[in-house]
C-alpha cells in the first residue's frame, strides 16, 4: 500500500463493508496555491506544532497527532478538492493543526475557534511558525456566523458530555456546505450519525477510517499513547429549493 491511500466505509442501507480508496498520484508541481504538495511533507510540517500545554477535560479535548491530520487535509483538499481557493473554518481548532493544514494547502481564507483561551495561543504560535496567516478566535462555536465553503473539525466524541459532537453538527451545516468532521468508530455510532446529519439537513457523502494516536495528556491516562479508531466524514449540505 502507498503513502497516499484511505479506507473508505460504505455507509449505504444494508452495507457493512470497507474499501480501500487509492488517492492517486502527487500533486503537479505548478498547482497554484499550494506550499505543500505531498501528505509526507505536510505530515513532517505538522510533527513540529505544539500542542496546548492544558487539556481541558470538560471540553473532551483530545488533540490529532500529525499522521492522522495530515489524512483528513489529503482526503479534504487533495482527494475531494474542497481547500485550495476555498474559506475554511476549523472548529474546536486546539493546537489549530487543521487549520494550518488548509492554510498549507492553499485555502483561500481559514478561521480556527476554539473555546479554550490556552489553546488557541499555541496554535496562533504554530501558524506563526509555520508562516502561514490563520485568524484564531477565542469563543464557543455559537459566536461563528457567516458562509464558509468547507469546514474541518475533530469535535468531542460526547463521551464526556452528551450531546456535544451534535452540537458542532450542527453548526457547522449551519455555516458550510461541506464538512469533515471526525467521530468515533462504531457501528451504533455511524447509524446514529447518519440519522441524526439528516435530521440536522446533511447528508453523509463518504466515510474514512483514520486511526489516531492520542499521547498521554491527563492524570488518569497510565499508557504513553492510546489508538483510537474513528471515521472521517465527509458531509454535504442539503440545499433547499430556496437555496
Amino acid at each position: 500500500m502507498n503513502d497516499d491511500s484511505q479506507q473508505t466505509a460504505d455507509l449505504r442501507p444494508g452495507a457493512a463493508s470497507i474499501h480501500l480508496r487509492l488517492a492517486g498520484t502527487p500533486v503537479k508541481e505548478d498547482t497554484p496555491g499550494l506550499r505543500i504538495r505531498r501528505k509526507r511533507h505536510l505530515e513532517i510540517v505538522l510533527s513540529r506544532l505544539s500542542l496546548p500545554p492544558r487539556p481541558k477535560l470538560k471540553w473532551e479535548s483530545y488533540p490529532l497527532d500529525s499522521e492522522s491530520a495530515a489524512e483528513v487535509a489529503y482526503i479534504a483538499g487533495w482527494v475531494n478538492d474542497d481547500i485550495r481557493g476555498k474559506s475554511v473554518i476549523d472548529l474546536g481548532c486546539g493546537s489549530g493543526i487543521l487549520a494550518v493544514s488548509a492554510a498549507l494547502l492553499g485555502a483561500r481564507e481559514v478561521v480556527g475557534v476554539d473555546i479554550d483561551a490556552d489553546a488557541i495561543k499555541v496554535a496562533r504560535a504554530n501558524a506563526e511558525a509555520v508562516g502561514v496567516n490563520v485568524e484564531f478566535i477565542t469563543g464557543d462555536i455559537e459566536c461563528v456566523h457567516g458562509r464558509f465553503d468547507t469546514t474541518l473539525m475533530n469535535p468531542p466524541f460526547g463521551s464526556w458530555r452528551s450531546g456535544a459532537d451534535v452540537k458542532f453538527l450542527k453548526k457547522a451545516l449551519e455555516v458550510s456546505d461541506v464538512v469533515y468532521s471526525i467521530h468515533k468508530r462504531s457501528s451504533p455510532v455511524r447509524r446514529f450519525l447518519k440519522q441524526k446529519i439528516k435530521e440536522l439537513g446533511g447528508e453523509v457523502h463518504s466515510a474514512y477510517e483514520v486511526d489516531i494516536i492520542i499521547p498521554r495528556i491527563y492524570k488518569f491516562h497510565r499508557k504513553r499513547r492510546y489508538l483510537v479508531r474513528a471515521d472521517l466524514y465527509r458531509i454535504l449540505k442539503v440545499k433547499s429549493v430556496n437555496d
